[in-house]
């Protein structure tokens, strides 16, 4: 289930675009995802790789905590790194109900937790 490394860490891959082949992929054990947020999400990714440039993924950490990647290829001197960073935070903000619930649905989901725990600590949280 766990997609991609980064070093010792694993994540699921939800999805992610690619400016160089202008391609969005989507993960299909997340077909249960309302239509709704799957295309919110769809948009998020492209609008991401149109505004920086590179490869913008959202995946799950081990742990179910949603978490933004971009990386670009040595040869791309368009790639606005500064840019990314801010967009990612800017989407953290905007999205953070939409994003909650991704984590709450993974971990209900893939890792088996109780929900109603998470719903009550996510009410805490608030």
């Amino acid at each position: 289930m766990f997609e991609e490394s980064h070093g010792d860490n694993y994540r699921v891959i939800l999805c992610g675009a690619n400016a160089y082949e202008k391609k969005y992929y989507f993960n299909h054990k997340f077909d249960k995802i309302p239509e709704n947020i799957k295309e919110e999400l769809h948009i998020i990714c492209v609008l991401f790789t149109e505004e920086v440039g590179g490869v913008f993924t959202i995946g799950f950490t081990p742990y179910g905590e949603v978490e933004m990647d971009a990386q670009k290829d040595e040869e791309d001197l368009l790639y606005d790194e500064i840019g990314a960073e801010l967009l990612m935070k800017q989407i953290r903000r905007k999205k953070a109900d939409m994003i909650r619930a991704l984590s709450i649905y993974f971990k209900v989901t893939f890792l088996h937790q109780d929900a109603a725990a998470l719903l009550e600590d996510d009410g805490e949280e608030e």
